[in-house]
């Protein structure tokens, strides 16, 4: 039986990026690692990762939750690093 430790292993992201998609969709984390996994390889798809991840720095400093705005903006880091065709203005 394959687990949801196995689903995330096999999506094109990092935990902390599914984790992002769970807050942002308000979806369990399976379906946010099929989602996140779907738009990684879809057109426009990793921009779309990009401003989820976004919006949730803007939801957390809008709450003055700065701890977790620090949190999110390091995965923000670390996921343009990895995919930097997720930047915004990318032309592909």
């Amino acid at each position: 039986m394959i687990t949801l430790e196995d689903v995330k292993d096999m999506s094109a992201l990092t935990r902390a990026e599914i984790d992002a998609i769970v807050e942002h969709e308000h979806i369990t984390e399976f379906n946010a690692a099929l989602m996140g996994d779907y738009l990684m390889h879809a057109h426009h798809g990793p921009q779309k990762v990009n401003e989820m991840i976004c919006d949730d720095i803007r939801d957390a400093l809008h709450k003055n939750d700065l701890a977790h705005a620090r949190e999110l903006f390091a995965v923000l880091r670390g996921f343009l690093a990895d995919h930097p065709e997720a930047a915004q203005g990318v032309s592909e």
